[in-house]
């Protein structure tokens, strides 16, 4: 009896200790800046031109993106991407985003690639709203001409700026409900909805946000699971779309397939319309 008592004991104090660490590590669980901080291609390596831009937070962050413009525009995609890398990772989106007839500013969140600073929640939402303040005050943009585009992390933040802007799209693919959702289903014998830090409740931005939606998930998706994507759906608003993508979370986006491509830019061009 003692040594089941003592063995009690022992695992107690492991399984504290083990909540205790994902307690402290979970910044570097959420963001991962430097894996690819280096920027390893610059747009003009898949044929645009584009024009480099810094941008300032309110907190005194400076931001490093791109403006790629396309030969009259339908309108301008604002990028968000996930929590890897860096906007030199995604210079197929750029050419998608050309050749279906959009502008694109994409930039790096505070931390990552050029950019200064660490990443944080409030931080990606700060960085969030200079991004959207350089397209419609120093670009001029019509918000009703700019789509909001997430991947993964990115349209948490994407659906948190569109809940105070009025965007003419908002595009997510491959996004999770919440942090603490998808923390639930990595440790499901930990008690995470106490013990998370971060949010980024993308479900819950949703029920807020006025603007048509578009979602695309893949149901082989190997991180994100695919009934994420079909809640996400469940809790936006009309108008909105659904777009079933194939392959893992790094292999399904939306750029891999013409049909997807051709998809999207249907949705796009007949919301910027309205």
């Amino acid at each position: 009896m003692r040594m089941l008592f003592s063995l009690g004991i022992v695992a107690a104090i492991a399984y504290g200790a083990l909540a205790l660490v994902i307690f402290i590590a979970q910044p570097g669980l959420i963001y991962y800046p430097e894996s690819g901080r280096n920027i390893i291609a610059a747009p003009d390596y898949v044929g645009l031109a584009y024009e480099p831009v810094e941008i300032s937070t309110t907190d005194g962050e400076t931001l490093h993106g791109w403006f790629v413009p396309a030969p009259a525009a339908k309108g301008t995609i604002l990028f968000f991407h996930g929590n890897a890398g860096n906007i030199s990772h995604r210079l197929e989106y750029l050419l998608m985003f050309y050749r279906l007839g959009y502008n694109t500013f994409i930039f790096d969140y505070r931390g990552y690639g050029q950019s200064s600073g660490s990443p944080s929640e409030s931080g990606t939402f700060l960085d969030a709203q200079a991004a959207w303040r350089y397209l419609t005050e120093a670009k001029g943009t019509p918000s009703a001409h700019i789509v909001l585009f997430g991947e993964s992390l990115g349209g948490a933040v994407a659906a948190w700026l569109a809940m105070s802007e009025k965007p003419g799209a908002l595009v997510l693919a491959s996004v999770f409900t919440s942090v603490p959702d998808m923390a639930a289903k990595i440790y499901p014998f930990l008690p995470v909805r106490l013990l998370s830090r971060f949010n980024y409740n993308t479900i819950e931005y949703l029920r807020s946000v006025a603007c048509p939606v578009f979602v695309a998930h893949s149901s082989q998706d190997d991180i994100v699971p695919f009934a994420h994507g079909q809640a996400l759906y469940q809790a936006a608003p009309e108008p909105k779309q659904f777009l079933e993508l194939q392959g893992g979370h790094n292999s399904g986006f939306i750029f891999m397939r013409e049909e997807w491509i051709e998809a999207l830019g249907r949705f796009m061009d007949t919301q910027l319309k309205q």
